[in-house]
């Protein structure tokens, strides 16, 4: 029996249409992006356990500027250089981020295991709504970055007043605010062509590693 393939109208693409069978291998190379992406961190997470925090504040710059490079590069058409810098990315939050997750598997391993389990179950739900919906969410750009400035600004302003429980409304809005980046990323998934995927994989990565972070500390209480 052959394959009947259902076209999408995917307004993001022109009119053009992506049967479901090419919706399904840009979704498994997204994702296959991403976990090795996820691998790297965890990489970085385990060679950077001993490094100090003024080192982690210069390996997020280094991190940073691997966004930005792979930005340029997927632009530019240069696909195995945005997929390199996707995966230095990857490490270099690991790396960042050591410190943090060598604390807490000392002093609190439960924290890790849970906030692992309920960033994969807040992914897959945010993802799966994401992806299935029909409606083009790309509205919520505008809105989602403004929310994005606004946590920031909290989370600055938090540092040098004293704000009750400023950690827990930190993380709260923040997993708000991701979870719909979440849900956003998928939908522009679904509606995407193979030349966006290693930039939606970037975007959903963050995504996940942020919410990861979020749940952390929520479960974890406040780290410096």
């Amino acid at each position: 029996m052959s394959t009947i393939n259902t076209p999408y109208d995917d307004t993001a693409l022109g009119g053009k249409a992506t049967s479901r069978d090419e919706a399904r291998e840009l979704l498994g190379q997204v994702m296959g992006f991403v976990a090795v992406a996820a691998g790297f961190a965890a990489l970085g997470a385990y060679l950077g356990r001993d490094l100090s925090g003024g080192t982690g504040l210069l390996v997020f710059i280094g991190a940073f500027a691997c966004i930005f490079g792979l930005n340029s590069a997927a632009a530019r058409g240069r696909e195995q250089l945005a997929i390199g810098l996707l995966f230095a990315m990857g490490l270099l939050l690991g790396l960042a981020v050591a410190p943090v997750i060598a604390d807490y598997a000392k002093t609190d391993p439960s924290a890790l295991w849970q906030a692992t389990g309920a960033t994969a179950a807040l992914v897959a739900a945010c993802g799966a709504y994401g992806y299935a919906t029909r409606r083009d969410l790309s509205s919520w750009a505008r809105t989602l970055f403004w929310a994005l400035l606004g946590l920031i600004g909290f989370g600055i302003v938090a540092i040098f007043v004293s704000i009750p429980n400023s950690h827990i409304i930190y993380a709260v809005a923040g997993l708000g605010i991701f979870g719909a980046f979440t849900i956003f990323d998928f939908n522009r998934l679904r509606r995407a062509s193979a030349d966006s995927a290693v930039i939606i994989a970037a975007s959903i990565f963050l995504d996940i590693f942020n919410v990861f972070l979020l749940l952390l500390e929520l479960f974890g209480g406040a780290r410096d």
